[in-house]
């Protein structure tokens, strides 16, 4: 797996404790952050491939990527079902 992408995020000279909040401020304060960095996608779907459950990563909350995969599975099996 290519993760020479987490060397250019906005997140790499920083506490890593900032994306792994405990409350809804804190999730806020990180995706901030997330919202103009570089690699963003590509940190989103790693989060997603990896089914990382903790912490904020590629702007994403834990409850935003259960809903992302969610609605792709969802999608998925109605593509399979065509």
């Amino acid at each position: 797996m290519d993760n020479g992408w987490m060397a250019q995020g906005k997140c790499r000279d920083l506490d890593p404790a900032l994306f792994f909040p405990s409350d809804g401020i804190g999730v806020q304060l990180a995706q901030k952050t997330c919202s103009e960095c570089p690699v963003k996608a590509p940190c989103l779907e790693y989060a997603l491939d990896n089914h990382v459950d903790h912490g904020v990563w590629g702007g994403t909350s834990e409850r935003e990527r259960r809903r992302i995969l969610r609605r792709r599975r969802i999608s998925s099996l109605q593509a399979s079902r065509s």
